[in-house]
Order: C-alpha cells, then sequence, then structure tokens
C-alpha cells in the first residue's frame, strides 16, 4: 500500500453534530480540537484528506488549507450522503471513510484494512462483536455509483448501504487490546462522552 492510494474523509454533519452549540468536530480533547487529532491520524497513511459537511463556514477557518472541504449532493440523507460525496470526489482509488465524532481513529487499524483487501472486496469493514463499523471503513471509490442510485431511490439507511457492497467483514475484537488500535469504535454521542474520551485520551 502506497500513501498515493488512500483518501482520509471525514463526515461532518447531520442534526446532532453540536454539543453546547459546539459543532462536535471543534470539541477540545487535550490541546486538540477533534478535527485536527483526526486528521492528524489519517494523515499517517492518507496524502489527501476531505472533510464533507453541509455546514462549511463553521468549519473553513479551522482547517488547513492543504484540507479539502466540500459538501453533499444528496442533502439530508445523513452518513450515507456524506459517504456518496466521498467516494465520488476522492481523488485516490480507495477511502478511509470515519465521522467527526471519533475520537481515537486508528491509522493502524485502517492500514491493516487496507492490506485484507481481495479482488472481490469493494469495501474492508472491522468487525466488533460481530457487528459492523462502517465508519471506520475502507471503500473503493467506484462504489460511488451504487450509493447514488440507492439515494436517489430514496433509501439512505446503513444496512441498505452496505447491503449494496461486496464486503469483507474483518474481526477486529483482539486488535482492540492493542494501544494503536484501542477504541476506535468510540463516539461522542453526549456531554458524558465527551468526559469519558478525556479520561482516554490520557491512554493514547
Amino acid at each position: 500500500m502506497s500513501e498515493a492510494t488512500v483518501t482520509g474523509a471525514l463526515l461532518c454533519g447531520g442534526p446532532h453534530s453540536k454539543l453546547s452549540g459546539i459543532p462536535k468536530a471543534l470539541l477540545k480533547l487535550g490541546d486538540e480540537t477533534l478535527i485536527d487529532r483526526q486528521i492528524r491520524v489519517m494523515r499517517e497513511i492518507c496524502s489527501e484528506i476531505i472533510v464533507v459537511t453541509d455546514k462549511p463556514k463553521l468549519l473553513i477557518d479551522h482547517l488547513d488549507p492543504s484540507v479539502r472541504l466540500i459538501t453533499d449532493y444528496f442533502m439530508d440523507c445523513g452518513p450515507v450522503g456524506g459517504i456518496h460525496a466521498a467516494l465520488h470526489l476522492a481523488r485516490h482509488p480507495l477511502v478511509w471513510i470515519a465521522g467527526s465524532d471519533m475520537p481515537f481513529l486508528s491509522a493502524e487499524l485502517a492500514r491493516r484494512l487496507v492490506g485484507s483487501r481481495t479482488e472481490k472486496s469493494e469495501a474492508v469493514i472491522p468487525l466488533l462483536r460481530h457487528e459492523p463499523i462502517p465508519l471506520h471503513g475502507v471503500y473503493g471509490k467506484n462504489g460511488a455509483e451504487k450509493v447514488a442510485k440507492m439515494l436517489a431511490a430514496g433509501e439512505t439507511s446503513k444496512e441498505k448501504f452496505l447491503g449494496r457492497f461486496h464486503w469483507l467483514g474483518i474481526e477486529t475484537d483482539s486488535w482492540s487490546k492493542e494501544p494503536e488500535i484501542g477504541e476506535f469504535d468510540f463516539v461522542i454521542r453526549g456531554e458524558a462522552d465527551v468526559g469519558r474520551a478525556g479520561v482516554l485520551n490520557y491512554s493514547y
């Protein structure tokens, strides 16, 4: 795998993207905003970074000029709309996609997912306790057309989205015990999660 083959994409949007009036992406974790931390981690394996958002004005002053800021083509379609935009506009054939509310992304896990791809795999998705974690998955850019057809038909659920792909699930329960992988699936949903993320941050 070469860095030239992977785009990192962060989905920043949706009706629940704020806490106490602050976009989740701009919450502080230690000395960094959440989005700065995620971009730093993604750059370990990605030569291009995309941020997908329906509120670009909130983020544009906080992003390095090298980060591409894009918006959804299919509006109000949740994460699947953001996934479509990322796949459609990515410059590289593989796209590592994550949510902006996931503070502990793992470049090592993404690297292993990329290395696990087969010729038939349109996506490689980590599994925890046999459940897929689609927002830490690696997708082939050529899947954009499938997602577009799905959204045009009014289908927006992540379950139906995965059903459109020939995806390979990789069990990660044992990997998650490794420090460089850890709680990659942790999601900040409310104030209590912000506090827990701050405690967990001391371990990373």
